[in-house]
This record gives C-alpha cells, sequence and structure tokens, in this order.
C-alpha cells in the first residue's frame, strides 16, 4: 500500500513539472503582415486662423463738409470703377452753399470776360487786361467743376459694397468713410503666430474648409509685418465663397517637415476608446501595447506618438 501512494505521488510531481514548463514557452504570435516602423520626414501641418477676403479693400471717403443728401448702394451691391453712388451736400446755405457760391463765381467772371473783350476790341482795353480776364474766368470755372465734383461720392475701384451704413441726413467731414468695397481677386488671409514665420514661405501648401469641402491652395502673398504676435500670408484657392466677406474658416498650413512614426490603421485596435498595436517580441511571442495616435496625411495611416519606437515590428490584423 505504502509504495502505490509513492508512486501516485511521483506521478504527480511529474505531471505538475510538465505544466511548468509548458507555462514558461512563449505565446505564439499571431499571424499577419509584418511591419518594421521608421521614422521619416513628413509635412508638419498646423492649425491657423483664416478668414475670407480680398487682396484690396477700397475705402469710399467723402470730399467736402455738409450733409449726406444721397447713398444709392447698400452692402452686398456690385460697383463699378468711377459709379456715382451718393452725393454730399454743403451744410452752410440750405444744402448748395459752396457749389452754388463757386457757380455764382463763375457767371461773374464769364461776365466780366465779355465786358473786357468789347472793351479791347473798342481799344479801351490793351490785350493783357484781356488776357487777365480769360484766365480769371477758367480759374473760376475750375473751381466751380471742383466744387461740384466734391459733392459726389464716386465708388474709386470695381468691386463688392462691404458696408454702405451712413444714414442719410448725417453730418460728413471731408475723408470720413461713407462706404467701403472689396475689390481684386477673392482670396484666403491667414493669420499665424510668429514662430511660424521662418518656417512658411511663398508657396506653402494650405487645406481649408470651404462650402465645397476640403480644397487645397497656396500661399501666394507673405507679409513682412509682424502685428501684436500675428504674420498674416494670402492664399489662394480655388471655390472660395465671394458672397461672405469676412467669413472665418477652418486650416491647416503646411509648415515645413518634422520625423514622424507612421503605421497603418489595419495595424491598430481600438477597445474603449484606446488605441492597441500587436509588437512582435525577439523571443518570437507577441504582446498589446497602448499607443497613442494622430491623424496622418495618408487616410490609411496614422502617427504614433508614444508607445512604441522606431525598429519595432508590428502585426496586422491581415484583413
Amino acid at each position: 500500500m505504502r509504495a502505490h501512494w509513492n508512486a501516485a505521488l511521483m506521478a504527480l510531481a511529474l505531471a505538475g513539472c510538465g505544466k511548468s514548463q509548458t507555462a514558461d514557452q512563449p505565446a505564439a504570435a499571431p499571424s499577419g503582415p509584418r511591419i518594421v516602423l521608421q521614422a521619416q520626414d513628413s509635412p508638419d501641418w498646423q492649425d491657423v486662423s483664416a478668414e475670407v477676403t480680398t487682396v484690396d479693400q477700397a475705402q469710399v471717403m467723402a470730399r467736402m463738409p455738409g450733409v449726406l443728401s444721397a447713398l444709392t448702394v447698400r452692402a452686398g451691391d456690385t460697383v463699378r470703377r468711377g459709379q456715382i453712388i451718393g452725393r454730399v451736400s454743403d451744410s452752410a446755405a440750405g444744402g448748395a452753399g459752396m457749389a452754388t457760391a463757386a457757380s455764382a463765381q463763375a457767371e461773374l467772371a464769364q461776365a466780366e470776360l465779355g465786358r473786357v473783350r468789347f472793351l479791347t476790341q473798342n481799344g479801351v482795353y490793351a490785350k493783357a487786361r484781356l488776357e487777365q480776364a480769360e484766365a480769371a474766368a477758367r480759374a473760376a470755372s475750375a473751381q466751380a467743376g471742383a466744387a461740384g465734383a466734391a459733392q459726389t461720392i464716386v465708388a474709386p475701384a470695381a468691386g463688392r459694397v462691404l458696408r454702405a451704413d451712413i444714414p442719410l441726413g448725417s453730418t460728413v467731414a471731408p475723408g470720413m468713410v461713407v462706404a467701403a468695397i472689396a475689390s481684386g481677386p477673392v482670396v484666403l488671409r491667414l493669420q499665424m503666430p510668429e514662430s511660424l514665420a521662418g518656417q512658411v514661405h511663398t508657396g506653402s501648401r494650405v487645406r481649408a474648409q470651404i462650402a465645397t469641402g476640403e480644397a487645397t491652395g497656396t500661399v501666394t502673398k507673405l507679409y513682412p509685418a509682424i502685428t501684436v504676435g500675428q504674420v498674416m500670408a494670402d492664399v489662394v484657392i480655388p471655390g472660395l465663397d465671394s458672397r461672405y466677406m469676412g467669413r472665418r474658416v477652418a486650416a491647416r498650413i503646411e509648415a515645413g517637415s518634422r520625423r514622424k512614426l507612421l503605421a497603418l490603421r489595419s495595424t491598430l485596435s481600438t477597445r474603449y476608446g484606446i488605441d492597441y498595436v500587436t509588437v512582435l517580441q525577439k523571443d518570437g511571442s507577441a504582446i498589446t501595447v497602448p499607443v497613442q495616435t494622430a491623424p496622418a496625411d495618408d487616410a490609411g495611416s496614422v502617427e504614433i506618438l508614444s508607445g512604441v519606437s522606431a525598429g519595432d515590428t508590428l502585426i496586422g490584423s491581415g484583413k
């Protein structure tokens, strides 16, 4: 009986020893493509502020003091260069003091010229007196024309009216802005931190979300002045909607390049909002590692920010 128990104990010991050896063996790596991570240069895209605008903005100004008696345009209207869009009346004499005075002065000068010409023809005045009267008449006529022209408000450039919100009857002064006109090509104006000034140049690519979806353009002008820590640049992007000047859109600019670890999305698995990859070990086993990721330029890839290093071998899903 004692020998029987000893044999049983020895069999159990051998069985336990066999299980221990099996547990120590590495687990076989799953099947799937092997991808060795390599750091590579890739464009560094930075989010920036962007506004739809035009290359130029013309300001329509009053040229004489008075009262705004007419303004024929409203925001959104299209005007041509030289178009009369308003009128300023002189407040000194019920609506036309300067112009009326200048016109009356011109009429007097013309009458004086006629009188001097008649007397000169009859030998009363010398020719020099006639020339003096002719010059005075020309000067008075020019002054009357200038006074009349100063009453009109003219569009200095062709384009779309951005604002024309001065109420009729308002008192205006010379140089006061009555309206603003967006002229020139429609562009996307970027405002970037000055830290990007040395990394952005003419020709840098820009991606923006416009009405038709994501569009790509290039920087055509980089402004040399830095204002309040901001650098401005103009970008030409096809399809920009010119109906809403000043509209803000989401944009990203290519600001140089940096080394990135890129991996195929097929190597990732997500559980409870956390991304994981399967890494092949040197002994042939595999472990699952959580990683931090970021979007990449290619929709089928992601940038791995942490969790693995260059040279690690990832195992894809094989799908």
